[in-house]
């Protein structure tokens, strides 16, 4: 029958686990998101400091995790630490772990990048009308740098959202792992069942994806026009 293939989806509680797949892929990326963002603005704070070693330090952590693939780092932490030093991480643990090094990476980039964006002048000008350097930052400094930065950061969350399906291959039970189990399941019943599954994937990670890039295309649009 022409419609065997999309039945897949319904045959006992393959859709359900695949829903419980993708709940894993977003709880990996939302942990990772929110410990960058924490860790990024404090990194971002140490980049732009005038000591020596902490430039040289913070650069080759920045270069390090920007030449690193992101899979290598999940098997370094994976295979590597646990088997070195005799860590019991589940894989679940090392893709929050390589994922928040990846994103306070970016996070932190993003925040000296913002830091130094705002003209010299601004923090003289607030300290000349007899501001602190607490309410320099918190009416000048701090404003300014959410509108550059809340758009980079909802849309580094899309970019990890959609990474954390490399975490299939150290054994995380997420949404592509699901849907090669149930592929493999079902191969000489529904031999056109992959279709359909990664299609069903497809329009799951879209429906996560879509919302918030389109939530950080209107901030960016809102706060140019502001």
């Amino acid at each position: 029958m022409q419609d065997l293939g999309i039945r897949v989806l319904f045959m006992g509680n393959n859709f359900p686990r695949l829903l419980e797949g993708l709940w894993v892929t977003v709880r990996i990326s939302l942990i990772a998101v929110v410990l960058s963002i924490i860790l990024g603005i404090f990194l971002g704070l140490l980049m732009t400091k005038k000591n020596l070693v902490t430039k040289i330090l913070t650069k080759i952590y920045l270069e390090f995790i920007r030449i690193m693939p992101q899979l290598v780092l999940l098997f370094i932490v994976f295979f590597g630490l646990t088997r070195t030093f005799g860590i019991n991480l589940s894989g679940e643990v090392s893709a929050i772990i390589v994922f928040t090094l990846w994103g306070t990476a970016e996070m932190g980039d993003l925040v000296r990048g913002a830091l130094i964006s705002i003209p010299t002048h601004q923090y003289e000008s607030g300290m000349a009308i007899g501001l602190s350097k607490w309410q320099v930052y918190r009416h000048i400094v701090i404003p300014q740098i959410l509108k550059r930065l809340v758009p980079l950061a909802i849309n580094l969350t899309t970019r990890m959202i959609k990474t954390t399906s490399l975490v299939a291959l150290i054994g995380v039970i997420e949404v592509l792992k699901v849907a090669q189990q149930i592929i493999e399941a079902n191969r000489y019943t529904v031999p056109d069942s992959a279709l359909w599954i990664y299609g069903t994937i497809f329009f799951m990670y879209f429906f996560v994806c879509w919302p918030i890039s389109l939530v950080a295309r209107k901030l960016e649009k809102k706060w140019k026009i502001a």
